[in-house]
C-alpha cells in the first residue's frame, strides 16, 4: 500500500472588531471584502455574519508551504481591516459580544441556512479552524476517519479559545463547542465499513430531502464533499499562528502513523462512541490544564502526559513530514496555557488590578487582537 500523500489545506475563520468599543463590527463596509479578494481571490470569502471573515490556503505540500500561505493571508487580512478602520480577531468566541446583535450576510446560500436553521444558525458566533488532508483512496479515507476519532479530542484541548460568551465566563475552555453542538449532524462521525456505505448514507438523506449534499453534514472529522481529502473541524481558532500550525501537523502526522499501521496490516483500537464523546466533553471543559480518560489504560491521566505519547507516537512522521518543530511546539502550548487559559489570566489580572467587569473584558479583546498579529509579518 502507498502511503497518501497528505497534502494540507488550513481554512480559518475570523471575527471584525472595532478598535473604539471592542465589540464587534456588525456592518463591516463591503468594501473591505473587496480589497480582500482583489489580493487573495478565490481563498478568502464572506461568512454568514457579517463580522466574520472566512480564508482557506491552497493545497499545500508542507507545513512550512502552509506557514507561508497562512501568514501571508492573515497578514492580508489585518491589513485591509485596519485600512477600514477595523481591527481583526482570530478566537473562536468575542469575549462579550451578543450574536442577538449581529447580521447575517446576504447571500443565497446563507438565506437558505437562516431560513432551514432559524435561531440555530443565527446564534452560531462562533469561528473555527478546519485542517484538510489529501487521501486519494476513497475506502482509505473513511479507514482513516474511523481510527482518527479517538485523537479529535487532544486537538481539541489544544486549540482551545472560547471561555467567555455574551460577556460571561462559561467554565468551558471551548465554549464555541457547546454552541456548534446546537446544529444537527455534527459532532464525533459514525463509524463506516467502507466509502460505500458512507456514500449510502449520504445519499439517502440527499433522497429524502434532509440535505443537498455532504457538505450539510458537520462532524468534527468528515470526508469532504469538494475535494480529496479527510477535514478535521474538531478545533477551535487559535489566535497564535504557531499554535494553529502545530495542530495542523500533528494531524497531518496522525494521519500518517495511522495509514501505516494499515500498511502493515493493523489499526488503532476502535473505542465505544461514549468514550470518545466523554475525552470529546472533557477536552471542552477542562482543555490542556485538565485530564483525558486514557481509553487504553481506563484511567484519567493529564493532557500534558498524554501529549508527550502523542508526540513520540508521531516523531518519525513528522521526520518524514519535516515538520518537527511544528509538532514540538505542543508542548509549549501546554507549558504557556492554551488561549483560553491564557484570557482567563488576563481577565483576572485585570479585575485584580481593580477593572470592573467589562474593563477587564476589553483587556481581554486587546490580547487576543495582538495575540492574533504576534506571528505575522509587520504591515507595510
Amino acid at each position: 500500500m502507498t502511503l497518501p500523500a497528505l497534502t494540507i489545506g488550513i481554512e480559518e475563520e475570523y471575527l471584525l472588531v472595532d478598535p473604539v468599543t471592542r465589540d464587534l463590527a456588525t456592518d463591516p463596509p463591503p468594501e473591505l471584502m473587496a480589497a480582500c479578494q482583489s489580493e487573495l481571490g478565490e481563498h478568502v470569502t464572506p461568512e454568514f455574519l457579517k463580522c466574520q471573515i472566512e480564508i482557506g490556503t491552497p493545497v499545500c505540500d508542507t507545513i512550512s508551504e502552509a506557514r507561508r500561505h497562512l501568514s501571508s493571508m492573515r497578514a492580508c487580512i489585518k491589513r485591509n481591516a485596519q485600512k477600514h478602520g477595523l481591527e481583526l480577531m482570530a478566537a473562536s468566541t468575542h469575549p462579550f459580544a451578543n450574536w442577538y446583535g449581529q447580521h447575517h450576510t446576504r447571500a443565497p446560500r446563507y438565506d437558505k441556512l437562516n431560513d432551514d436553521m432559524g435561531g440555530v444558525i443565527r446564534r452560531m458566533l462562533i469561528c473555527g479552524m478546519h485542517v484538510h488532508a489529501g487521501i486519494e483512496d476513497q475506502d482509505l479515507r473513511i479507514d482513516l476517519m474511523n481510527q482518527m476519532r479517538y485523537f479529535l479530542p487532544h486537538l481539541l484541548a489544544l486549540s482551545n479559545s472560547s471561555p467567555f460568551w455574551g460577556g460571561r465566563r462559561m467554565g468551558m475552555m471551548s465554549y464555541r463547542t457547546v454552541v456548534w453542538d446546537g446544529m444537527p449532524r455534527n459532532g464525533i462521525p459514525n463509524r463506516f465499513e467502507s466509502w460505500g456505505e458512507f456514500e449510502r448514507l449520504c445519499d439517502t438523506m440527499v433522497k429524502a430531502g434532509a440535505i443537498e449534499d455532504g457538505s450539510k453534514i458537520w462532524w468534527d472529522l468528515r470526508p469532504s464533499a469538494k475535494f480529496p481529502t479527510v477535514e478535521m473541524r474538531i478545533t477551535d481558532i487559535c489566535p497564535r499562528l504557531e499554535d494553529a500550525l502545530s495542530i495542523a501537523a500533528l494531524y497531518q502526522c496522525l494521519l500518517r502513523r495511522l495509514a501505516r499501521l494499515k500498511r502493515a496490516n493493523m489499526k488503532w483500537r476502535a473505542y465505544p462512541d461514549l468514550l470518545v464523546q466523554e475525552n470529546r466533553f472533557r477536552a471542552a471543559r477542562y482543555g490542556v490544564g485538565g485530564r483525558l480518560v486514557d481509553l487504553g489504560k481506563g484511567e484519567m491521566v493529564p493532557f500534558a502526559a498524554l501529549l508527550e505519547e502523542l508526540i513520540e507516537l508521531v516523531e518519525d512522521d513528522a521526520v518524514a513530514l519535516n515538520c518537527v518543530h511544528e509538532v514540538h511546539h505542543a508542548r509549549r502550548s501546554v507549558a504557556r496555557g492554551s488561549s483560553a487559559l491564557q484570557q482567563i489570566d488576563v481577565y483576572d489580572k485585570a479585575v485584580a488590578a481593580g477593572a470592573d467587569d467589562k474593563e477587564a473584558l476589553i483587556q481581554v479583546v486587546d490580547h487576543l487582537i495582538e495575540q492574533t498579529a504576534y506571528d505575522l509579518p509587520p504591515s507595510d
